[in-house]
């Protein structure tokens, strides 16, 4: 792309953006409409929120909340069984100098003002739901209570243990098929199928034409079947659920079998997964995208399958009881399993948190951190954008982890230690309640995250003298009383304090070298072919770690399910609906926490913690140097983006291949306008990309 083409796309692009504009006021507009009509409802008195809600295309809570008068007496009576139902399945340290004693309790030693329940499911019966906000303010972080109520928090779900499996996981047999070209590879054999419309029907029938017998799961390596009929569907989500729901003769929603314990659709706008079973026999697949592992760039399915077998073989020499499941977190927490040490402290396994402070996990530990800064605080006309993201960032934060029973630590306990006790408390494993003060004279970005107005989960504010409260790991905390500008004030009102252990470390490491080595391999393999799939196999490797962390974290889960327009009654009134067609209402609700062995959210939290603590500011002991926000002139980032810094500034930090290091990815040369969303982002991370890889050709 010249830069002629390239002002031209974004020429188009600012159209776009308009139109969007457009369309969103119009949108507005008819929800208003829609509201409207809700509340003049509310004038017949045998109106009920169940009736309303499906016909809206809302929850029951959304109806209630513009009609408070069609409050339902409870929300917890039994409900009908739905028509069809699915499970979703769960595929979903810091560097600087000793702190400063700028870290204080709070004023008062008791719990802060506004201590909300935790949200449901989780919060306890006892609890005291918080003042309602407005669109505008931010919601309110939950609390740990006061008394004893709160102290009871402090304990491990009875009988919830994760330990050591005594079974060796069944292999699945796999197949690999690419949805556009009809190209099939099973074994070391190559089909060409005819796969009519690429419904879930066409492809269950060619691929079990073709192979009668035996094969268990059908990974998509492109095509992507489950968006043919994207353009009849408002959302991407809605075109999945219709393209997995549709009715397949001969075969059902799978239900489950054995250990095996997923059953159902997963519904993803990206990577779905459908399961299904003969409704004659025992016969069960699934049908998942490779998109799950990693990213593909026309790859043929024959070097797809090189990848798993390169990734399964390189497993192997760690595990020997090694399978490759479904999905990398599905992978992941198995091998994890396989390390659960046989001696010492934790050979009866690592106990599970009580569910009351998984929910303050939950609901208080964001994962990775993305900000878009905008003009005026950086300027309108960038110089140029650089892209810096760290390799295989999260490998690097596994080496210390909480374990044991937590201990609460208030305000006033706190307070009563010396100042090499709360300094060793705050560089251990904890995630603290705190009050923030941004100094004065603070010109750079923000530090620690705060929940934000509106749709997003996560702000990090950085106005000089803002005050909020808000939950941060302990790195977070270490790096905002230590970083290399200004010590940010810090007081703490309450905390939750852990042993500092090592239950992912090994797991970590044989990961790390199996990285290591597939890494090696796709540099010095003379076939292009083996070092493609040696690349991707590497890169699945990265998959595991990452999503087998995400997995530790057991969000509460969610049901979606089903339920044909003209029973629209039988949905559930506590879900909310998230797509209907001419046939079918889609809805979901939560169930809770499931009781899941192996669920540690404290474990995903610290290194989420950790993670973004390093994003600002990181040492390189070997190098003398530092890298990070924190480490570039003020205005001069443009946008944090999980792993990934975006810089106006080419910068000269350490990369020596490790995990955790900076590699530079992109830089396209300005002037630029400052993107102001995150597809303006994306548009010019790319450009960037293919920039340096010409440069670096040249």
């Amino acid at each position: 792309m010249d830069a002629q083409s390239y002002n031209a796309a974004l020429t188009h692009l600012r159209t776009l953006r308009d139109e969007i504009k457009k369309a969103q006021a119009a949108l507005t507009r008819l929800e208003a409409d829609r509201d409207k009509q809700i509340t003049q409802l509310t004038a017949y008195d045998k109106a009920k929120a169940e009736r309303i809600a499906p016909a809206a295309g809302l929850s029951v809570a959304d109806v209630v909340a513009l009609a408070p008068s069609l409050a339902p007496d409870t929300l917890n009576h039994d409900t009908p069984t739905p028509a069809q139902s699915s499970a979703a399945a769960p595929d979903t340290a810091p560097a600087g100098a000793e702190p400063e004693p700028a870290v204080q309790p709070a004023a008062e030693p008791s719990t802060p003002p506004a201590d909300p329940a935790l949200p449901a499911p989780s919060a306890p019966a006892d609890a005291t739901p918080a003042a309602e906000a407005t669109p505008d303010s931010p919601p309110t972080l939950p609390s740990i209570p006061e008394g004893q109520t709160g102290d009871a928090w402090f304990t491990h779900t009875q009988g919830l243990v994760s330990t050591r499996p005594n079974f060796t996981q069944q292999a699945r047999s796999t197949v690999f098929l690419d949805t556009t070209t009809g190209v099939l590879v099973h074994r070391q054999q190559t089909h060409h199928l005819d796969l009519g419309n690429a419904t879930a029907a066409d492809i269950l029938t060619a691929v079990f034409h073709t192979i009668p017998e035996g094969v268990e799961r059908i990974y998509i390596t492109a095509g992507d079947p489950w968006h043919r009929d994207a353009d009849r569907y408002p959302y991407l989500r809605d075109a999945v659920a219709a393209w997995l729901n549709a009715p397949i003769p001969g075969w059902r929603t799978d239900t489950g079998r054995g250990r095996d314990r997923m059953a159902g659709h997963f519904v993803h706008a990206r990577n779905p997964v459908g399961r299904y079973q003969r409704e004659a026999g025992d016969q069960h697949v699934e049908i998942r995208s490779v998109g799950e592992w990693f990213d593909t760039d026309g790859d043929d399915p024959t070097v797809i399958r090189d990848a798993f077998v390169l990734l399964w073989q390189a497993l192997r020499r760690h595990w020997n009881d090694a399978v490759i499941m479904g999905s990398p977190s599905q992978t992941g927490r198995d091998l994890w399993t396989r390390t659960i040490p046989q001696r010492g402290q934790y050979a009866d396994g690592f106990p599970v948190l009580s569910e009351e402070l998984r929910g303050l996990l939950h609901a208080t530990a964001g994962q990775g951190r993305n900000e878009l800064i905008t003009p005026p605080r950086v300027p309108d006309d960038l110089p140029r954008l650089v892209e810096y993201d760290r390799t295989f960032a999260y490998a690097k934060h596994t080496w210390k982890s909480p374990v044991g029973t937590p201990r609460r630590i208030t305000a006033a306990t706190f307070a009563a230690w010396s100042e090499n006790e709360q300094i060793r408390a705050l560089y251990g494993c904890g995630h603290w309640q705190v009050r923030v003060t941004v100094p004065d004279a603070w010109n750079h970005v923000g530090l620690l995250p705060a929940p934000a107005p509106g749709d997003r989960a996560w702000h990090y504010p950085a106005t000089p003298g803002t005050t909020f409260t808000t939950w941060a790991g302990g790195p977070e905390i270490h790096t905002a009383l230590t970083n290399p500008i200004q010590p940010w004030k810090i007081e703490i009102l309450d905390g939750i304090l852990w042993d500092d252990g090592k239950p992912l470390d090994d797991w970590a490491k044989k990961l790390k070298e199996t990285w290591t080595n597939l890494s090696a391999q796709a540099h010095f393999q003379g076939d292009p072919q083996q070092a493609r799939a040696a690349h991707l196999a590497s890169r699945a490797v990265r998959s595991i770690l990452l999503y087998g962390i995400g997995a530790f974290a057991q969000r509460p889960r969610m049901v979606t399910g089903t339920t044909p327009r003209t029973a629209e009654r039988d949905v559930p009134p506590d879900a909310e609906i998230i797509g209907f067609d001419d046939e079918l209402i889609t809805w979901q609700k939560p169930t809770g926490f499931s009781r899941d062995p192996n669920a540690h959210p404290e474990w995903a939290a610290a290194i989420w913690s950790a993670a973004r603590a390093a994003l600002l500011t990181q040492r390189h002991r070997d190098d003398d140097a530092y890298a990070g926000a924190l480490h570039t002139p003020p205005g001069t980032v443009i946008a944090f983006r999980t792993d990934a810094l975006y810089l106006t500034q080419p910068q000269n930090w350490p990369y020596h291949h490790q995990p955790g290091d900076y590699l530079l990815r992109g830089h396209l040369r300005g002037p630029l306008p400052a993107p102001t969303s995150e597809e303006e982002l994306l548009t010019l991370r790319d450009a960037g990309r293919a920039a340096l890889a010409t440069s670096q050709e040249a």
